[in-house]
């Protein structure tokens, strides 16, 4: 296994990271811990979550998957060898998380961060991580920034100084962001630096070869700033894996189960362009999956790797994926294929 240091600070990172969201909704505890099991044997010591998941969210499910790590992490006692990253999330009208609209103020960030830990069966998260913005911004599949009144949201200093509060007292070793903007890092990261509160560590940002809408703006940042991203997304829910070609619908796939509700890459140009890289794959004697997460592994922008899967087969190909290296033919191929499209699905 490859790794990173992540950031600015001493924490190393593996170039591929658990994602968990599917368990306690697709996966059950134990297949949860089977994958714990298997990653953690091939050298992956990096885990992420939230207290959204699972996924979809809903009342009944939110904070299990912190539940199964947690679990795990009791049953291993192996605590100080993984590195655990986990979120709040923003704001949102989804009030059974604290009975009203969530915000990134300092009661809700507060009782977060202790409920994370009870569900987590630790009393440190190496890494938390704001979920989505508390303002109005253009992240979850939105391409181009449209300005909307507003003058509530909570000020980047508030939510830095309550986070600051949690590193003092020991309950978080650093701080991330996520589905995060170009002015919203920049903007964290001078504030920190202006009034010595916690720098921001990493951007958990989706990045794929379906959406490479991150090199611009935000890549150089994480270049520069040593902000890297944690990309999500790298197979664009499985649609570079090529299982739903030609419009096959897969038993218990994601986009199977909840076709209505997950639509940012099963639109024509997604299913276009996916199509288009799972045959340059093929056509190169690699797998759709080797090729779309060697791509990101390769990026000198990327932290970590976030894959994610509901088979242990899946988790073997997913992980193995950090020893391959593209082919500057197939590179090349890459790049003709984006400057068609750049972003079909952002």
């Amino acid at each position: 296994m490859k790794y990173n240091f992540l950031g600015n600070t001493n924490i190393k990172v593996s170039l591929i990271c658990l994602g968990t969201m599917t368990w306690g909704e697709q996966n059950t505890q134990d297949e949860g811990f089977q994958q714990m099991d298997f990653a953690f044997e091939e050298g992956v010591n990096f885990f992420d979550t939230a207290e959204l998941y699972s996924v979809p969210p809903r009342k009944q499910t939110w904070g299990s998957t912190e539940k199964i790590i947690g679990n795990w992490l009791q049953t291993k006692k192996n605590r100080e060898k993984v590195i655990i990253a986990t979120k709040v999330v923003g704001r949102s009208g989804m009030k059974w998380f604290r009975n009203k609209e969530t915000r990134l103020n300092k009661e809700q960030i507060n009782e977060a961060i202790n409920g994370s830990l009870k569900r987590l069966k630790t009393d440190y998260i190496d890494l938390y991580q704001l979920h989505w913005p508390d303002r109005k911004s253009n992240f979850f599949g939105k391409l181009g920034y449209k300005y909307e009144e507003e003058n509530d949201f909570i000020e980047i200093k508030t939510q830095l100084e309550v986070l600051d509060e949690n590193v003092k007292k020991g309950k978080i070793r650093c701080i991330g962001l996520s589905n995060e903007t170009p002015w919203g890092l920049m903007k964290f990261l001078s504030v920190s630096e202006k009034y010595n509160l916690p720098r921001v560590v990493s951007v958990q940002n989706p990045y794929s070869l379906l959406n490479r809408s991150y090199e611009v703006g935000m890549a150089e940042i994480s270049i520069r700033e040593k902000c890297g991203l944690l990309a999500y997304s790298p197979l664009a829910f499985g649609m570079l894996t090529g299982k739903y070609d030609n419009g096959a619908k897969p038993d218990g796939a994601r986009l199977t189960l909840y076709a209505d509700m997950y639509t940012r890459y099963t639109k024509p140009k997604g299913l276009k362009y996916s199509e288009k890289f799972n045959s340059l794959a093929s056509q190169n004697g690699l797998s759709p999956t080797e090729m779309a997460l060697g791509f990101v592994n390769s990026q000198r922008f990327v932290t970590s790797n976030i894959i994610g899967a509901t088979n242990i087969q899946q988790l073997k190909i997913n992980i193995d994926s950090y020893k391959t290296v593209l082919s500057k033919d197939v590179v090349e191929e890459i790049e003709r294929i984006h400057e068609e499209n750049p972003y079909p699905c952002p």
